[in-house]
């Protein structure tokens, strides 16, 4: 078994069927690979509509494991214990992975022994269209498109795989741990972090983080993720999420110095898009640094 595909769901069944689609699609050989599906006390259809699939594919390894205690962490922990294989992708519910993804994680590490986790290509795919008041900075608080070219290459130190798309090698949670449940996404809480907490320590490590391109995702993003409402709870739980791993680290004082230039930075990136005729754009970055900065200071 050389490679685990993990899978957290809470009541997203349609979700999960469509990223189960593509799980089966994939250009390496079933024999390589497991899915593991991680059922995070979903009250809809979930175990049934999981149950008729598995049943339905039966030259695959997918399996379904329940985990009771809510919590994106708790769930991404469950499947990490219950994975067997000898690399494990994380990705989401709400995201279609690319046929060749199984297939490029593999032959990476595979050619890449002292490399222990990377992360692959995200790229958005908006339910109606992209909106005209979306900018780079605020798509990157939605759905996080991932593209540093064409080629396998270093992250940048600003910069780390997507928490829907990342691989590690089975010893990184023996030798650093799992992820933090303090942190994550909690039932219907917009809360996060927990996948650069993870990150952190690992960098902490001494190792490097890798984009392997071809292991790409599509990150679906339907009209319910670009309302106002959805738009400010967001701002305002990143923000939260930030303040509470800063917290942890007695770092909280540089947070702040740090959120204080990128409210200039802000504010001098508005004014350019005015200038140049998208004052959405400007508003809604202005919006997103306001909500984060309220709950850094709050």
């Amino acid at each position: 078994m050389k490679l685990t595909i993990v899978i957290s769901t809470y009541n997203r069944t349609r979700d999960l069927g469509r990223a189960l689609e593509s799980v089966v699609r994939q250009t390496a050989s079933p024999a390589l690979w497991e899915c593991v599906v991680v059922n995070n006390n979903s009250t809809d259809t979930t175990t049934a509509d999981f149950a008729a699939f598995a049943a339905a594919h039966p030259d695959f390894r997918l399996r379904m494991v329940h985990e009771p205690k809510q919590g994106l962490s708790n769930a991404r922990n469950c499947g990490v214990a219950a994975a067997q294989g000898e690399y494990i992708a994380i990705v989401d519910d709400d995201e279609t992975l690319e046929a060749s993804f199984v297939e490029s994680y593999i032959a990476f590490f595979d050619a890449h022994p002292a490399v222990m986790a990377a992360g692959g290509a995200v790229v958005a795919i908006y339910e109606s269209r992209r909106p005209r008041w979306m900018s780079h900075y605020t798509e990157r608080m939605i759905a996080n498109p991932i593209d540093l070219g064409r080629t396998a290459c270093r992250f940048p130190s600003h910069r780390v795989p997507a928490g829907g798309n990342m691989c590690f090698r089975r010893e990184v949670f023996e030798r650093v741990g799992g992820f933090n449940p303090a942190l994550g996404r909690n039932g219907k809480s917009l809360s996060g972090g927990e996948e650069n907490d993870l990150f952190a320590r690992l960098r902490a490590e001494g190792c490097e983080l890798w984009f392997v391109p071809q292991a790409a995702i599509y990150h679906h993003i339907p009209d319910a993720k670009l309302t106002d409402e959805y738009f400010d709870r967001l701002s305002v739980n990143v923000g939260r999420s930030q303040r509470l791993r800063a917290e942890f680290g007695d770092s909280l004082a540089a947070l702040r110095r740090v959120e204080r230039i990128k409210c200039v930075v802000a504010w001098a990136l508005a004014l350019g898009y005015t200038l140049l005729g998208s004052p959405a754009k400007a508003k809604y970055l202005l919006r997103m640094r306001r909500g984060i900065s309220k709950a850094i200071f709050e």
